[in-house]
């Protein structure tokens, strides 16, 4: 009896479900509702220059948006806006860069011309663009000099050696001259920025300086001369990696310029390479370069007359204890490279900065967001001169100028 009631019921329910179904397959197709979907948007964006440069010519100049590696490019009007259409909402990278020779700059700043040349930058980094907008977003831009040494290659990832354990031993940071004259590299200063979970300071907490945990120095007993295209190799332990991690991440380092000696005998150091000089480190036990695996690891390399050992030494914003770093005024840097912690869930996150736009308008970082990966950062090259040296990228932006790699060797572009 309840088989049959069943029956009937299902067979009513099914005859229903048919005239629904043809009485929906009837409704104007008009009436489905597509307000939920993503639209998209058209961004205008402003190139200013600097107060004193207002004279400057910024037609023509190139802006990127970049977005999780994916970047579109415009080139501005005569007032300095581009304009970009049907852009997906999300969250943007926008940047621009260009060079000027010593004449231009000259002809803007009332300044006498020198023998160089200038790159002009800026960057808005994270933008969240959600809607159309009529008033350009501005993108405000600095002007550096360029310099002949730049910080070309940072391994920081370290690997794992052939019996799956962390290998770190084989850290290193590499120097290039991207001039086309030999440069004395004796007294450079490497600094190793703060790296603390939570950022020391901010950049603009302290006008124009930025936060170290570690300072080295090349000798200055004798000439360290770096010819034109040529490196300089800094590293924690000078000896062929290939052989005790038997990895294919790991370079030999036999070759290295310069050695950071562990004082505490716990990384196997080459007493036949010069040893950097210890000019601070903020850990009373730690000697060698605090190269951190995984990130953040920026650095800048500078140059002063003073001592820099006297320089000020300040705890993390608001503490009274704990690590102590020193103080670079960002007058004395000559070339800074922002690098970020990788954050696996999402990405490098930009509020961790410690460089100022105008030391590094930009960031990169390693796809790793713990380390041991054997990925390094490395400069791009620009171009090739027809002698066969490489100028490598330098547009005061490290997002544009740096790619990551883990078959590069030591002093290889």
């Amino acid at each position: 009896m309840r088989k049959d009631i069943y029956k009937q019921g299902k067979a009513k329910k099914t005859v229903k479900g048919i005239l629904l179904f043809y009485l929906f397959a009837l409704l104007p197709i008009s009436c489905v509702d597509f307000n939920d979907a993503t639209q998209a948007i058209t961004v205008k964006v402003q190139v200013q220059m600097p107060s004193d440069f207002k004279a400057a010519d910024i037609s023509g100049k190139t802006v990127k948006m970049t977005m999780n590696g994916q970047t579109i490019s415009a080139e501005t009007d005569a007032n300095g806006i581009v304009t970009f259409q049907n852009i997906v909402p999300d969250n943007y990278d926008i940047s621009t860069s260009w060079k000027m020779d010593g004449e231009e700059y000259a002809a803007i700043t009332g300044t006498h011309p020198e023998n160089a040349t200038y790159t002009v930058s800026g960057s808005l980094n994270t933008q969240m663009l959600a809607t159309s907008n009529e008033t350009p977003i501005i993108l405000a831009t600095n002007i550096q000099k360029d310099q002949s040494l730049l910080i070309g290659k940072v391994y920081y990832e370290g690997s794992k050696d052939s019996n799956n354990k962390n290998y770190l031993a084989g850290k290193y940071v590499e120097i290039y001259n991207n001039s086309d004259l030999t440069v004395d590299a004796a007294g450079l200063y490497i600094a190793l920025m703060e790296s603390e979970s939570t950022v020391a300071y901010t950049p603009g907490q302290i006008p124009d300086t930025v936060m170290a945990k570690q300072v080295y120095r090349i000798p200055t007993g004798s000439a360290v001369n770096v010819a034109p295209g040529g490196t300089l190799l800094l590293v924690n332990s000078a000896i062929d990696h290939t052989v005790t991690a038997q990895n294919a991440f790991e370079r030999n380092l036999l070759g290295a310029d310069f050695e950071a000696k562990d004082q505490q005998g716990r990384t196997t150091n080459n007493p036949a390479t010069p040893a950097l000089e210890l000019t601070y480190s903020c850990y009373a036990t730690i000697t060698q370069m605090n190269i951190t695996q995984g990130g953040p690891m920026s650095l800048v390399i500078f140059t002063s007359d003073e001592d820099v050992r006297n320089w000020e030494r300040v705890y993390a914003y608001g503490k009274t204890k704990g690590n102590m770093f020193m103080k670079i005024p960002t007058s004395a840097i000559i070339d800074g490279v922002e690098i970020l912690k990788n954050k696996s869930q999402t990405g490098p996150d930009i509020n961790t900065k410690r460089l100022f736009n105008y030391v590094d308008a930009g960031y990169t970082f390693c796809s790793s967001a713990s380390g041991y990966s054997g990925e390094l950062v490395y400069r791009k090259t620009a171009s090739i001169t027809p002698e066969g040296r490489k100028i490598l990228q330098d547009t005061n932006n490290s997002l544009d100028d740096f790619a990551t790699s883990t078959t590069l060797n030591p002093r290889e572009y």
